[in-house]
């Protein structure tokens, strides 16, 4: 197998950029690296039933589904035991939805549906009105509508067949907002910026894009991830223009040094600036491989004896060729990456050799084990 290995450039792909001797500088909006604190979505939560299922409902082991079924006739005018609920085409879900900033009553929103029973599908089902709450137990919003499934299961004659994921799926605009989160954004005496990832090069950089931006000092860094910037006289009442003027600012990002390796999948992704020290690499591996194998042990003639199964085991060990590598200092990891691929290092010792390297001092970067 060979090595994957990607380069990204300070952990970051921009176009027209070049590689040279010098450190390679990148410039991106302020709302591609900080989010406005209090400017983000709600997380909502609800519980319902799934009907018009063809056979891939809910069994009777999902007591939870006839007792929800039957309250919900009972609401219907209609009566009827749970113990007497026998039906297939039914199931019961979670229904999750997230409320974005500012939504306002009368507005849609996408619903996501799982099962929560033993239902083999969900696939040509609709959603029934299901509410969905908040943190503090407040429906914000109510769902509905038929459930898109992108997959499909199907049983006949003892045989089955599944196709991704048949028991979630989702309901395009399915969710219509009841109730608003409390709060105007005009009224902030202060905004606070949070940086998607702390720096406090990066923290001191905004504040300067910022306080030249407005001409005046209104921002500072209150730590290496939070900007908080003053509300000018002139944009008391009017954050909206504020904002929209601030998030279009350039920062200038500096590359960090950083090496993210996946060792479920053997992937290697590293910044182009990252470089070794002096080190030596051995590389060796030993295998040791035993085999079973079963034998007749037959007795003496005329002796009493019984014919019995003995187990014959044999041993074999392969040690492979100790393999050698001497870097250079000030070498990349991507061309010591390619070194080490023309020996036929597997992914998985590459991966070994960055972190001693990273123990033995000689990779100066973040080593990041996913």
């Amino acid at each position: 197998m060979r090595l994957a290995i990607l380069f990204l450039c300070g952990s970051c792909l921009f176009a027209g950029a070049t590689l040279d001797n010098t450190e390679s500088k990148l410039e991106v909006r302020l709302r591609e690296v900080a989010d406005l604190q209090g400017v983000r979505s709600n997380q909502l939560l609800g519980y319902g039933l799934v009907v018009g299922l063809k056979g891939t409902g809910d069994t009777t082991q999902a007591k939870f589904t006839a007792q929800t079924l039957s309250n919900l006739l009972a609401r219907q005018g209609v009566q009827i035991s749970p113990s007497n609920v026998l039906v297939k085409n039914v199931a019961s879900v979670m229904v999750t939805a997230d409320l974005p900033a500012f939504s306002r009553p009368g507005q849609r929103i996408d619903v996501t549906v799982s099962s929560t029973g033993d239902a083999a599908s969900l696939a040509g089902g609709t959603l029934l009105m299901s509410a969905l709450q908040g943190p503090d137990t407040q429906v914000y919003a109510v769902a509905q509508g038929p459930v898109l499934v992108g997959g499909f299961s199907a049983q006949a004659g003892g045989a089955s067949s599944v196709k991704n994921h048949p028991t979630a799926g989702r309901i395009p605009d399915g969710g219509l907002v009841e109730r608003q989160v409390p709060g105007v954004f005009n009224d902030n005496k202060v905004l606070r910026y949070s940086l998607e990832e702390e720096d406090f090069t990066t923290a001191v950089r905004v504040v300067r894009a910022i306080n030249k931006e407005l001409g005046e000092p209104a921002a500072k860094a209150l730590d290496s991830r939070t900007v908080e910037v003053g509300i000018p006289a002139e944009y008391q009442g009017r954050l909206v223009e504020m904002v929209a003027r601030l998030e279009n600012l350039s920062i200038e990002l500096q590359n960090k040094a950083r090496v993210v390796v996946n060792e479920k999948t053997g992937t290697v992704v590293m910044g182009a600036e990252v470089r070794i020290g002096a080190v030596s690499i051995v590389q060796g591996g030993l295998a040791i491989q035993v085999t079973s194998t079963l034998q007749a042990s037959q007795p003496l003639p005329f002796s009493q004896g019984k014919t019995v199964a003995t187990e014959q085991k044999d041993i074999k060990v392969v040690e492979d060729k100790m393999k050698t590598l001497t870097i250079e200092p000030g070498i990349s990891v991507g061309r010591l990456a390619e070194m080490l691929n023309a020996i036929g290092v597997t992914p998985r010792d590459m991966i070994a050799i960055l972190q001693a390297i990273k123990d033995a001092g000689a990779l100066n970067a973040e080593l990041r084990i996913l």
